[in-house]
């Protein structure tokens, strides 16, 4: 059964027979707004990019997967492709994670979402992140991605070690910038 969340809101990936989920995908959709002209509307393509940031328990980035580097170091995160236009149905871009082969170094996994092009979230529609268990296809949470903006970039969701399991938080913090590089910053405060 699928959560919707809110922004700052959270769920224990701790399954409800016990144990906790191993293999999990973020994926992000998004549709960009048809753009109006003197001839009526027509559509266009907007690049947004997923990343997975890694970090650990002092706030140091470890590692990172996005649409440069596709796997992470150690081969428990990988990114399935850059999508450079928000065409289709579903998931646009994917990242999964197997989060019982993350080293255990890494506390946290951030997940962004920046337009590489550099239009902002005015332009975009539909947009969404959701967690998803490999091992079923079963939808585990939801956060749409609403607040459209002058921003270039979002800081979109985390999860995060708890006690023996993981759990993810929504966060949906607005930010700018073409590539994860950019928003370390801002996601200091969310670690």
């Amino acid at each position: 059964m699928s959560v919707s969340l809110s922004k700052g809101q959270q769920v224990s990936l701790t399954k409800a027979g016990g144990g906790s989920l191993s293999q999990v995908r973020m994926g992000l959709g998004w549709d960009a707004m048809p753009k109006k002209g003197l001839f009526g509307t027509r559509s266009q393509s907007i690049d947004l990019d997923a990343s997975a940031l890694l970090f650990d328990a002092a706030g140091g980035l470890v590692d990172q997967v996005w649409f440069q580097q596709l796997t992470s170091k150690d081969g428990s995160v990988l990114h399935t492709g850059d999508n450079r236009t928000g065409a289709g149905e579903g998931d646009d871009e994917s990242i999964r994670v197997d989060l019982s082969r993350v080293p255990p170094t890494v506390t946290t996994i951030v997940f962004t979402v920046n337009s590489f092009t550099g239009q902002n979230f005015s332009q975009i529609q539909n947009a969404f992140c959701r967690l998803i268990d490999e091992s079923n296809e079963a939808e585990v949470a939801r956060y749409d991605l609403t607040g459209t903006g002058p921003h270039t970039a979002q800081i979109m969701a985390k999860v995060a070690r708890d006690g023996q399991g993981w759990s993810m938080t929504a966060l949906g913090n607005a930010a700018s910038g073409r590539t994860f590089h950019d928003l370390l910053p801002a996601i200091a405060g969310f670690l």
